[in-house]
């Protein structure tokens, strides 16, 4: 079983570092967990570590003059040390105007997120789980490369207005690239879980193979705005960019897509296809979320969009109290309703189009408009006439999620992935397939 702090031995510290605490008002942030990764290349394993950290952060306030502290030893010495820190800090430091002083008691979900099969996993297991995609492509005379990182722990908030609240979650995420020897041709598979059970890597890697071989030689086609499928890494590599800049100062303030022209939000308008509907929810365990912040502020369910509706925006305590308002729960991981078309549904309809795996190296271009730009990457297609007729050359995109979103055709069944570009563990997301009209690419890139 992994090793971390359970329940009562993280609020046995916590306790301990408040009692030791001259400040007004203190608060204790403590993460502990263990966390193992695999990484293979060319057929082999290179390298492989577990390794164990705890962290504690202790919060001090004078008023509203307020500092942290940081260490990672746990005896009498090192807590005292670290609490004299903080309030040392805080006393030389100006004081913060937004400062809401600590939380008292809280309510929180009480949900099993810890599997098993993840917190068990070991490095021998990891080793044999991986030849499911090795040997494959050895045999097929491919390279395959990948990560395999899991991470089971805790986290726990306790101030001195009486709050504790304590998480602990498993979360394990496979990713692998499988290239031909010729460096023509690249497929890309992953998937993310709290349950190393979840993941079949032999299904990944055989994706990962298929889409490699038949990438190989890859054509140009001319960059404009094509008709496209996205795959599900795909989709969340763009919705996770919308999800993230749901934020109510930024909108309140006009610093956002939310930006109300005149002043205030969207709130309750329209902005999207009536089949877009996204939320989040702290008592759904498929997806892992955090229960609470780092101030012991709880998660709760958010319908964030409905059938193309903005629902909410995400309030901090002190943007609530600035507007007179609840603070509201925020986004770690989501669900977004799909449809009943299936992968192959959706390339049997499309007369031209091209078929994306996933989108990589993304960056802002305008926060207004949400827009980013990106590349395509390890298996991008054309479609011709309802069929994949050959690999294409990766594009460079300029696209925003907002117009995505209101070009849809068709959409799949949710499922599970890893929204991030690396292959890191992170809170999962659950996202269908879509199918949209008019996706902007601006050029041709010769990266395979």
């Amino acid at each position: 079983m992994a090793n971390y702090f359970d329940r009562g031995r993280a609020q046995e510290i916590s306790e301990k570092v408040l009692a030791l605490s001259n400040a007004d008002q203190a608060r204790v942030n403590l993460n502990s967990g263990e966390t193992g990764n695999t990484r293979f290349a060319v057929n082999q394993i290179s390298t492989a570590g577990d390794v164990f950290n705890a962290t504690l952060v202790v919060t001090s306030a004078f008023g509203n003059r307020v500092a942290s502290a940081t260490t990672n030893s746990f005896d009498d010495e090192a807590l005292e040390r670290v609490v004299r820190t903080s309030e040392q800090l805080a006393q030389l430091i100006p004081e913060d105007p937004e400062y809401m002083g600590e939380l008292g008691p809280q309510e929180y979900q009480d949900v099993d997120m810890v599997a098993s099969s993840t917190a068990n996993l070991t490095p021998a297991e990891r080793a044999r789980a991986i030849t499911a995609v090795t040997e494959p492509a050895a045999e097929q005379g491919l390279l395959s490369t990948g990560y395999l990182s899991h991470n089971t722990g805790q986290s726990s908030v306790a101030t001195s207005g009486g709050l504790f609240a304590y998480q602990d979650r498993s979360l394990v995420t496979f990713t692998t690239t499988v290239r031909t020897p010729d460096g023509t041709g690249s497929g890309w598979a992953g998937g993310g879980s709290k349950d190393w059970n979840d993941l079949d890597l032999g299904d990944i890697g055989e994706r990962a193979i298929e889409k490699a071989i038949r990438s190989r030689s890859p054509r140009a086609v001319e960059p404009g705005r094509w008709t496209v499928i996205l795959e599900p890494t795909a989709v969340s590599n763009m919705i996770s960019r919308m999800m993230f800049s749901l934020n109510a100062r930024f909108a309140d303030e006009g610093r956002s897509f939310f930006s109300k022209e005149g002043g205030g939000n969207k709130i309750g308008e329209k902005f999207l296809d009536d089949r877009v509907t996204i939320y989040t929810d702290p008592a759904d365990a498929r997806l892992a979320p955090n229960l609470f912040n780092g101030q012991g502020l709880p998660n709760r369910r958010m319908d964030w969009v409905q059938n193309g509706v903005l629902q909410n925006l995400a309030y901090s305590r002190y943007w609530a109290s600035q507007q007179g308002v609840d603070p509201t729960g925020f986004v770690s991981g989501y669900y977004m309703e799909g449809g009943d078309a299936s992968l192959q549904d959706m390339i049997a309809s499309t007369e031209r189009g091209l078929l994306l795996t996933r989108l990589w190296y993304i960056r802002s271009v305008d926060p207004r408009t949400i827009l980013f730009t990106g590349l395509t990457r390890d298996g991008t297609f054309l479609i011709e006439n309802g069929q994949i007729s050959h690999a294409v050359k990766n594009l460079r995109w300029n696209e925003s999620p907002v117009f995505m979103l209101n070009n849809l055709e068709e959409l799949g069944a949710p499922v599970p992935v890893s929204p991030t570009e690396s292959g890191g563990t992170s809170p999962t997301v659950m996202v269908p397939p879509i199918k949209v009209r008019d996706f902007n690419f601006t050029s041709i890139s010769d990266a395979v």
